[in-house]
């Protein structure tokens, strides 16, 4: 949105949308908070101006994630330089985020950045060969095992390949 001399140009949400593409998530670089499925909901408030204020609001990975004020500071500067008067952002902990509301196209950056991403789900409970058969990113053998169900951040796994003899991270599967 500008303004100049009296006049406002208005922001279409799909504008606030591409701003949001922008913000990555800080565990993981090569994913946007919209290709995590993290931003919900994005609206504006009108006023006799037009739209002077964006409401972003966000669904974290876990309650406790650490990283969530980093991310609605990031979400916050990256929409305010649109012109916006006020930006809001807001975190949703009634909607429990799940895996598979990641973006088409988010588990294919998660596997080549060296992450294996989590299995779909489909509204789905987790099957036994879901969790015991998780595709190395390197060698793409399932031939794996759990090494750790804790890994560098509350959202990932330490996983071993017996084929490549390779350790890596997975994302892990929530429902």
């Amino acid at each position: 949105m500008e303004k100049d001399n009296n006049i406002t140009t208005l922001v279409s949400e799909d504008e606030i949308w591409a701003a949001l593409e922008k913000v990555q998530d800080p565990e993981i670089p090569v994913l946007s908070v919209v290709d995590m499925g993290i931003i919900t909901s994005v609206g504006c408030r009108m006023s006799d101006v037009g739209c002077t204020t964006a409401e972003i609001v966000m669904t974290p990975t876990f309650v406790g994630c650490p990283a969530i004020d980093v991310m609605k500071k990031s979400v916050y500067d990256e929409v305010k330089k649109l012109g916006f008067d006020e930006v809001i952002v807001k975190a949703d902990f009634d909607v429990q985020w799940n895996s598979d509301m990641m973006k088409p196209g988010a588990k294919e950056k998660l596997e080549k950045f060296g992450l294996a991403p989590p299995p779909s789900l489909d509204g789905g409970e987790l099957t036994a060969e879901q969790l015991d058969k998780v595709r190395c990113p390197h060698c793409h053998s399932t031939d794996t095992t759990l090494r750790s169900a804790f890994g560098s951040t509350l959202c990932r796994a330490i996983r071993f390949c017996f084929n490549c003899k390779q350790g890596f991270e997975q994302f892990k599967p929530i429902s």
